[in-house]
């Protein structure tokens, strides 16, 4: 694990920029292709509209690139909550990124259909080759979860490699997300987050005890690469060890 701690939003958004462009291109030159999970919300709205700019968009070949989600809601693609929509908008749209290239969960089905149908495509995607994303990029909620990881959950407790429906009893809502033992299959994944209000659960997640039911986001280590975490100094306010 590796702590990249900044002054602002701005850098942090910049460093993430030039990481991912950095993996992708490792990738594309290592095997002919990049595969990277997104997350979803606010604040990688901001990276992949970065990606987009004109400062980022000639720097990777995007015909090479293809897309997954590492959750999304369980709503169609065209609600303003889909993270497929948010992405399509920040991303896909101003990179003209071939449909072919871009596999989105099938909200259209129930949720247990929808996880068991995205796990089924990304296997097919995968095929004889390792299951392994290059890339994985992760949020933090302010209860310590990412993805759909979220406290007192069953899909905590995986095993294998996977995508499951979770309901939040709370919310009265499923979502659709990939598993931890999926996530940590990835060579390099990183997370983004910042702001003040994120600095407990960053506190919690990196030096609390273990306790996944309380703080889903310690399930995430990956096996065979690194994790990076990409904070601002507010995020990383309340850390003993930076």
């Amino acid at each position: 694990m590796e702590l990249n701690i900044f002054n602002t939003e701005d850098g942090i958004l910049t460093a993430l920029a030039d990481y991912f462009v950095k993996v992708a291109n490792e990738s594309i030159a290592a095997k002919g292709k990049f595969t990277v999970a997104l997350s979803g919300g606010n604040s990688p709205r901001k990276l992949y509209e970065l990606l987009a700019s004109t400062s980022y968009a000639g720097q990777v070949d995007w015909e090479k690139a293809y897309f997954f989600f590492g959750d999304e809601r369980n709503v169609p693609q065209t609600d303003k909550d889909s993270n497929f929509l948010m992405a399509k908008n920040a991303l896909f749209s101003p990179l003209e990124i071939n449909p072919l290239n871009i596999f989105p969960v099938d909200t259209s089905l129930p949720p247990k259909e929808a996880a068991a149908k995205y796990a089924d495509e990304i296997e097919q995607f995968f095929d004889e080759d390792e299951l392994s994303f290059d890339l994985v990029l992760l949020g933090l909620g302010d209860n310590s979860h990412t993805a759909s990881l979220f406290p007192h959950t069953p899909v905590l407790h995986d095993r294998t490699p996977s995508v499951s429906e979770v309901w939040l009893e709370d919310q009265q809502v499923f979502r659709i997300t990939m598993n931890a033992p999926m996530i940590n299959e990835a060579k390099h994944i990183a997370f983004l987050v910042y702001g003040e209000g994120k600095a407990i659960a960053v506190h919690h997640v990196l030096e609390d005890d273990e306790d996944i039911e309380e703080y889903p986001a310690q399930l995430i280590d990956s096996i065979v690469g690194e994790v990076q975490w990409f904070l601002d100094e507010a995020a990383a306010e309340n850390l003993e060890d930076k």
